[in-house]
């Protein structure tokens, strides 16, 4: 059984790969994030992920890059409820078309491990896609290892990134401390 696995970092792919590993014969990593910006975090994000799978022999798809994905379906939806789902859609629904073309008999993300993300609604996203494209959604609530995820991170001295992506996440994550300090 093979499982392509729809990736947005490093952070969040080392404890989801290991934990997938154990469980299907093939793990590929899928790496398709149109709404991370600006370019040089894109970049920093990538070659984390690419340092991390040529150190572990992991195998792992870098799609093109092209935000203008993300910033056409999100355009009048910029606020974090609107934006959020729809993101997580463009991104899984890719991965699962890629998975179906490829022969792969599953498909799956690693925003299910990061504790900032809406779980409930990208397992949601997940199934529904599953269901649009004919191919099964794998879910597994991989939130117990973050924490171990950064700490390999941290010790192998890969990129990690302070927001989730997108410039309106970035933004946000600057007026909370503005508004910490209020």
């Amino acid at each position: 059984m093979k499982i392509l696995l729809h990736t947005c970092c490093a952070g969040c792919a080392i404890y989801t790969i290991k934990t997938l590993e154990k469980k299907f014969d093939r793990v590929t990593g899928f790496f398709f994030n149109p709404n991370i910006h600006s370019y040089t975090e894109f970049k920093s994000r990538r070659q984390a992920l690419e340092r991390y799978a040529l150190k572990y022999d992991k195998e792992i798809i870098f799609a093109e890059y092209h935000p203008q994905e993300f910033f056409h379906e999100i355009n009048y939806k910029e606020n974090k409820g609107e934006r959020c789902p729809i993101c997580w859609r463009i991104r899984l629904h890719k991965a699962a078309v890629f998975a179906k073309d490829n022969g792969y008999d599953s498909f799956t993300t690693t925003l299910l491990i990061s504790p900032y993300q809406e779980h409930f609604v990208v397992k949601t996203i997940g199934e529904d896609i599953s269901k649009e494209v004919g191919l099964p959604f794998y879910y597994e609530d991989f939130r117990i290892g973050f924490n171990e995820s950064l700490d390999t991170l941290k010790k192998e001295e890969l990129y990690s990134q302070k927001y989730c992506g997108c410039i309106y996440s970035e933004k946000e994550r600057y007026e909370n401390k503005e508004r910490c300090k209020v």
